[in-house]
């Protein structure tokens, strides 16, 4: 199993709106796309003072299923124009990592 790492930064006036078009539009276009090997994803947010850290963490079989959900070149972040428009930085690339131990959310 892979886990993607991305984070993305918001201005707090952001932050909300940005957090709903994640839950009510990405993540279901992502799930929408039915890849093989994507088991799913998690959304983190932590107020960081004058910007809200968003992280999130992708769930995927291999490398393969990664590729399929972001291309050759799999580490490039995959980032729509319409949380752009909400982002005040963000990841260029997603670190990934073999999952060594799954834990009981993982599995």
């Amino acid at each position: 199993m892979i886990c993607r790492i991305w984070h993305g930064w918001t201005t707090p006036a952001n932050a909300d709106a940005y957090e709903r078009l994640l839950r009510t539009e990405i993540f279901h276009a992502i799930e929408g796309r039915e890849i093989a090997g994507f088991r799913g994803i998690q959304l983190l947010r932590r107020d960081a003072g004058a910007e809200v850290e968003f992280v999130t963490l992708m769930w995927f079989d291999s490398l393969d299923a990664v590729r399929a959900f972001a291309g050759d070149d799999y580490e490039r972040a995959v980032v729509p124009e319409s949380a752009r428009a909400l982002l005040a930085r963000f990841d260029e690339r997603s670190a990934h990592y073999p999952v060594v131990e799954p834990g009981p959310l993982a599995r």
